[in-house]
């Protein structure tokens, strides 16, 4: 059991959006059972109990609470799931706990292997604006390749939607999105999503306020910047990490509320790099490339300048996603 692989399916959401609905209906889909043990791990308890007993294949599915955070670790995860004898897991994740900790939890043979954000659309826009909510909530947008706003009769409208679809792709813009209705009857968001850049461009422009959407999207679509020349503005980083010869030019972003701004940006190669000063603004002009780099466990983009001219500070120093 240690060396092989285990799918992991990841259902995310606050308290009381759904998950545990979703969890049970996608149990007794026949469809679903692929013949292995099912371990699932249950981390929140809401109003609803899971009814074993109509599960497609009941005596496949070994169900486990986990009470505390503390129980999420890797030696736990490898037990369990060996005493188990799993084939793939289940989680409906707890929605106070941050998604970074789980991917810390995973043992080494835990594979992600698909994420989906259950979204209550009653209380949506309650928590997108509540500051404390809507960092958990926007942690959870950012890892989901699907997103379900369910009982979405509440927001079955043109510009809902449009504010919903902005919200997701302010964490992500490769979320598939879905709107499922009281009748049970389901829509897909098909609103595009046009990048304010030109890709394919001999230079890529980044304007000062685009800086966000063009980091976000090389998280996602880093193949379409690989080997191409882009131009951008951001402040200079001065730091040992990416070793000599680099600095790091980037952009402080905000992801969802002031406590949640931080730096982004590429090592760059750079041959005066050691006469910028540090938090100055400048222009860059860079070539993109994946490489080896010791701020990478393995290899990440790397940017090699061709040009670093002065600039003057824009007028939003910080950016967001959107």
């Amino acid at each position: 059991m240690a060396g092989k692989n285990i799918p992991v399916y990841l259902f995310l959401g606050l308290l009381e959006s759904g998950k545990t609905k979703l969890i049970q209906e996608t149990l007794e889909d026949p469809e679903f059972d692929d013949g292995s043990i099912t371990l699932l791990l249950v981390c929140e308890e809401g109003e609803l109990e899971y009814e074993q007993r109509k599960f497609a294949k009941p005596d496949r599915v070994v169900i486990k609470t986990v009470n505390d955070k503390s129980e999420f670790n890797v030696a736990n995860l490898t037990r369990w799931a060996a005493e188990s004898k799993c084939g793939r897991v289940m989680i409906e994740y707890n929605g106070m706990w941050m998604v970074n900790e789980l991917y810390n939890a995973l043992p080494g043979n835990m594979l992600l292997f698909q994420s989906l954000l259950t979204v209550d659309s009653n209380t949506i826009f309650i928590y997108s604006k509540d500051n404390g909510m809507r960092s958990l909530l926007i942690d959870k947008l950012a890892q989901a390749e699907m997103v379900v706003f369910n009982r979405a009769d509440t927001v079955n409208s043109e510009e809902k939607k449009m504010e919903l679809h902005k919200l997701v792709r302010q964490a992500s813009r490769k979320s598939t999105i879905v709107y499922e209705f009281n009748d049970g009857t389901v829509e897909y968001d098909e609103i595009p999503d046009p990048l304010p850049f030109d890709v394919n461009a001999p230079v890529i422009e980044i304007k000062d306020n685009d800086y966000g959407v063009w980091m976000l999207d090389c998280q996602n679509n880093i193949s379409n910047y690989e080997g191409k020349t882009i131009s951008f503005l951001a402040q200079v980083c001065q730091t040992k990490k990416p070793g000599p010869g680099f600095f790091v030019p980037g952009r402080f972003v905000m992801t969802c509320c002031a406590a949640d701004i931080q730096f982004i940006g590429f090592p760059c190669r750079y041959e005066g790099y050691e006469k910028l000063k540090d938090k100055e603004w400048v222009r860059v002009t860079a070539v993109l490339n994946m490489a080896s780099n010791p701020v990478y466990k393995n290899r990440g983009p790397v940017l090699t300048a061709k040009t670093i001219v002065s600039a003057l500070k824009p007028q939003n120093e910080v950016v967001t996603f959107s």
